[in-house]
């Protein structure tokens, strides 16, 4: 796998922006492929882990890691579909009102404007592979507040990452 990066005369694929399901098959595929990109995987006790490993016009991905204890924090990723795989350990994805634990080969995928928390609420480290299209322009932030709505707290955009 290698890095690249969006080419601006490069042409959308005629299905562009991609659909949920074709996300979710492309971050299936590449957690099963881990011998192509575990060796670029590190562990930061500070904070995820995460490389982008492929940008282009439809697409990109990353790779995550995450140690016990770490996560997202409610978020939505802007106007882009997603997907993500786990290809190591176990991960857990919770809505406001809702959660469950997605184990190795287990894959989630959602729409524009989803919004989830992602935590590694397991005693080991886990890895996993994300597939937006189109690729990230921005992400809200949330909190959740004592009648269970969400509240917006800050806005990001690609130049925050």
């Amino acid at each position: 796998m290698t890095v690249t990066t969006p080419d601006a005369g490069t042409p959308r694929s005629e299905d562009a922006p991609f659909a949920p399901p074709r996300l979710a098959e492309r971050a299936r595929e590449l957690a099963a492929a881990s011998g192509e990109w575990l060796h670029r995987v590190r562990l930061d006790p500070e904070g995820r882990w995460y490389e982008r490993v492929h940008l282009d016009a439809d697409h990109e991905v990353w790779l995550i890691s995450w140690l016990p204890g770490q996560s997202t924090g409610f978020h939505d990723h802007g106007d882009s579909a997603g997907a993500f795989a786990v290809a190591l350990g176990t991960l857990a994805e919770h809505h406001v009102r809702s959660g469950r634990d997605l184990g190795p080969g287990q894959v989630r995928s959602f729409g524009p404007g989803y919004v989830h928390d992602v935590r590694n609420t397991s005693g080991a480290p886990a890895v996993s592979v994300h597939v937006y299209s189109p690729p990230l322009a921005s992400m809200r932030r949330y909190d959740v507040d004592a009648g269970g709505g969400l509240v917006r707290l800050a806005d990001e955009s690609a130049a925050d990452w």
